[in-house]
C-alpha cells in the first residue's frame, strides 16, 4: 500500500494546497496558477504504476514512477503546446491513485504520457531527443507521446510535433522506465503539405540490441508496423531519410507503441 500526496507549491517552495491518502488522493486547487508554481506527487513507495491527473482539462495518464514527481506548470512560450484550457482559471482538480493489477497487465499504447516533460522526471514513459527545433515547446519530443494525433498543420496546439531542425542525425527515444513487451508501432508523421517533407525510411532500434528499417510513404494516415514480440525498456527512432522533396521540414506528430507491461 502506497501513501500518495499531491501538493501545489509556489516558486518559493511554499505549500499552497495539499492532500494525501492511502493508494489514492485527490486535490482541488482554488487559485489561479502563477509563474513558478509546481505540482508535486509524493509516494511512500517507488517503482509503482499510478494513474496521475495533473489537470482535469487533459485527463489522467497511466504512469510508472520511480521517485517523487515534480511537474512545473508551463507559462509563456512553453504553454502554447498545450490546450488553452489546461491550467487555466481558478479551480483545478488533480488526483493520483495506484493502478490495479488488471490495469497494469492490460494491452495498451505503452508510449502515451500526456504529462511528460523535459529532464529527469521519474515519470514514465518519457521521450527525449538529441534535437528539438530552436528549442521551442511546439517542437519538443514530449509532443510525440501526448496523445494528440492531429498532423495536418504545425505550431501551436493541437498541431505540436517533434521537430528535427533539419538535422540529418536527429533521433528520438521513448524510455518506458521498466521492461515491457511490444508488438506494434504506429507513427503519425506530420503531413502539413506542401510545407512539410516526409521520411521515406526510418530505423527503429530497441533496447534488446535489434533494429528494423521501416519504409514509409507520403500520407497523413498512420503508419503501422507489426513486429515480433520484444521485451524492451526503450525504443529509438533514427536514420531518418527524407524524401526527394523541396521542403526541408519532416516532423513527427505522434508515436505509439502497443503491448503490455512485463510483470
Amino acid at each position: 500500500m502506497a501513501v500518495l500526496a499531491l501538493k501545489v507549491l509556489n516558486k518559493e517552495g511554499k505549500t499552497l494546497f495539499v492532500s494525501s491518502g492511502e493508494d489514492a488522493c485527490s486535490l482541488v486547487c482554488t487559485a489561479e496558477y502563477q509563474e513558478g508554481d509546481m505540482i508535486i506527487l509524493e509516494s511512500s513507495e517507488k517503482n509503482i504504476h499510478v494513474w496521475l491527473q495533473v489537470d482535469d482539462a487533459m485527463g489522467a495518464a497511466f504512469c510508472y514512477i520511480t521517485d517523487n514527481v515534480i511537474y512545473k506548470i508551463p507559462f509563456g512560450e512553453k504553454r502554447i503546446s498545450y490546450s488553452p484550457k489546461v491550467f487555466s482559471g481558478n479551480r483545478h482538480y488533480l488526483y493520483a491513485r495506484t493502478a490495479r493489477a488488471d490495469e497494469v497487465s492490460a494491452y495498451r499504447n505503452l508510449a502515451l504520457n500526456v504529462w511528460d516533460q523535459h529532464g529527469d522526471t521519474h515519470c514514465y514513459p518519457h521521450a527525449f531527443a538529441n534535437v528539438e527545433t530552436r528549442g521551442e515547446a511546439v517542437f519538443a519530443a514530449r509532443n510525440a507521446i501526448d496523445g494528440v494525433c492531429e498532423n495536418r498543420s504545425h505550431g501551436e496546439w493541437p498541431y505540436e510535433s517533434w521537430g528535427i531542425n533539419r538535422r540529418d542525425d536527429a533521433e528520438m527515444t521513448v524510455d518506458f522506465g521498466r521492461e515491457v513487451e511490444a508488438d506494434r508501432i504506429v507513427l503519425y508523421t506530420r503531413a502539413d503539405f506542401p510545407h512539410d517533407n516526409w521520411w521515406k525510411q526510418v530505423t527503429l532500434t530497441f533496447s534488446d540490441g535489434t533494429s528494423i528499417d521501416w519504409e514509409l510513404e507520403k500520407s497523413q494516415l498512420p503508419h503501422t508496423l507489426s513486429i515480433e514480440k520484444k521485451k524492451i525498456t526503450w525504443v529509438k527512432l533514427s536514420n531518418l531519410i527524407k524524401a526527394d522533396d523541396p521542403s526541408p521540414f519532416p516532423a513527427l506528430s505522434q508515436i505509439e507503441v502497443y503491448g503490455r507491461v512485463v510483470v
